[in-house]
């Protein structure tokens, strides 16, 4: 639920500390708040304004706060104190763009006298000033990547990039509308730009390269955020929606809508609260739940001893029925991936040393498994020379065991076929050809050995048998010359 508090006029500015606990300065009317982040009332202030206070924006350690005014002045801040630190004093007209260059020792300023100035914070001295607008500045931001840099938005319709080294700009983007307010990636390759109902992406690196313009507010947009990440865009706008862009896509993911118009915007550096003010003066705080599904899981990841050797003590007694617990039947990675259809994969998995070497019924197994499904020519097809290499030797190996031969037979058949045509490119895999050519050359010498044994063995066989019957039937004479004598 959003927590509303009231402001003396249009907050005209929110901006984070980048720094723990990450408190938030809100700058409306002639005062400047800091709040907590969980605070609905402020924990500071800063009223040393005679007029309107513009823009107050943190450093990046979190320590001074440098904000513009309607009296043309200039003011920084120590967040401890509440006296001004410096005045700086050089422009004409009200102030609303003021920030900090990332060396930390210079602030940039805009003002309706269309001038954009650098100015020293130890001497508070004015080192240069830009007169290169033809309207009012009321937008600036600086570079995280380069000291040196900073740009300014004016409602003139351009964007230019100024650098502190040389005495002009460096590069003018034309947005089209008045420019509302500016925006670099972290990166400081891409420039954001809003101003009428649309927000532009620039490529500084291309020279100002428009990649995207989008239109999804139907009226002026006033300001822009990034998310910690980079990876979300936000915008808000006079139509009273903020919208959320996917920074891959540019399309909108997500859209919140508020009772009037924005015209300030600020995410936390955790991207844990999101802060909207609007023109009468309201300020709208989001908080991102806590999460208390991550502390039930943690709770159950760790359960008691007891759970563990509860019933394990227990004997069961005569009239006890016993039920045994159904195992959990796990699948090898080969099953796994034959499952899933994926021939090559599952062939390579059983080629692995381990398999190979104690279990290489397993191996066959797989290749005629692969055989039935009419896979295995795809599977052995498309290896590198040090896979081939493998493949050889397992077959030249164990196609002379009597189990494995109807298989790999087969195997070493596709082989010899589909890498003939790469014969004598490899030393390697030439060598494996010749030891199973020569494998299959000693077993078909063995085999015509045994068959020669063989029918030696069939034709003593044949002898003994015939003299065994000669025996049978002499026994069978005498006993019946036996028996007559007898009678």
């Amino acid at each position: 639920t959003p927590v509303q508090i009231k402001e003396f006029g249009a907050v005209n500015k929110i901006d984070f500390s980048p720094v723990p606990p990450y408190n938030y300065a809100v700058t409306a009317s002639s005062r400047i708040h800091i709040y907590g982040r969980y605070s609905q009332e402020p924990i500071k202030t800063f009223s040393r304004f005679r007029d309107a206070a513009y823009c107050a924006t943190y450093r990046d350690d979190g320590r001074l706060l440098a904000a513009g005014s309607e009296d043309s002045v200039i003011r920084l801040f120590d967040i401890s104190g509440k006296a001004p630190l410096r005045q700086f004093e050089g422009h004409t007209k009200p102030v609303h763009v003021v920030g900090f260059l990332s060396d930390k020792y210079r602030i940039f300023s805009g003002g309706d006298d269309y001038s954009s100035n650098l100015w020293d914070i130890p001497s508070a001295t004015e080192i240069v000033s830009y007169s290169e607008h033809t309207d009012y500045v009321r937008c600036g931001c600086a570079s995280k990547v380069n000291a040196d840099v900073f740009i300014t938005g004016s409602y003139d319709h351009t964007v230019k990039l100024f650098d502190a080294r040389t005495k002009s700009s460096v590069m003018t983007i034309e947005h089209g509308h008045p420019v509302e307010s500016v925006l670099l990636f972290p990166s400081g390759g891409l420039l954001v730009s809003a101003g009428g109902r649309y927000v532009k992406v620039w490529d500084v690196l291309k020279g100002g390269q428009l990649l995207v313009s989008l239109k999804n507010h139907h009226k002026t947009v006033t300001c822009l955020c990034l998310n910690s990440s980079g990876q979300r865009l936000l915008s808000g706008s006079l139509d009273r929606h903020v919208k959320i862009y996917s920074t891959t896509s540019y399309k909108v993911v997500h859209s919140f809508n508020y009772a009037t118009s924005i015209l300030s915007l600020a995410l936390s550096p955790e991207d844990e609260t999101i802060v909207v003010g609007m023109t009468n003066g309201v300020l709208n705080v989001k908080h991102r739940k806590p999460e208390e599904k991550n502390e039930k899981s943690r709770k159950k990841r760790q359960p008691v001893y007891r759970t563990f050797v509860k019933g394990r003590t227990y004997m069961p007694k005569q009239e006890d029925f016993c039920v045994s617990k159904p195992v959990k039947r796990v699948l090898r990675k080969y099953d796994k991936l034959l499952r899933g259809f994926q021939s090559s994969k599952a062939l390579d998995a059983v080629l692995e040393p381990p398999i190979m070497l104690h279990t290489p019924e397993v191996t066959v197994a797989v290749m005629q498994e692969l055989h039935r499904r009419g896979t295995l020519r795809s599977a052995l097809a498309g290896r590198d020379e040090k896979q081939v290499n493998l493949l050889l030797t397992f077959v030249a190996r164990r196609v002379i065991e009597p189990r494995f031969t109807p298989v790999l037979v087969t195997v070493a058949d596709m082989i010899t076929d589909i890498y003939q045509p790469v014969v004598g490119q490899s030393a390697i895999v030439d060598k494996q050809f010749l030891k199973l050519q020569e494998a299959i050359g000693k077993e078909i010498d063995y085999q015509e050995e045994l068959l020669e044994v063989l029918g030696m063995m069939d034709t003593l066989f044949a002898t003994f048998t015939k003299k065994r019957d000669t025996c049978l039937e002499e026994n069978k004479r005498e006993q019946n010359g036996l028996t007559e004598i007898i009678e």
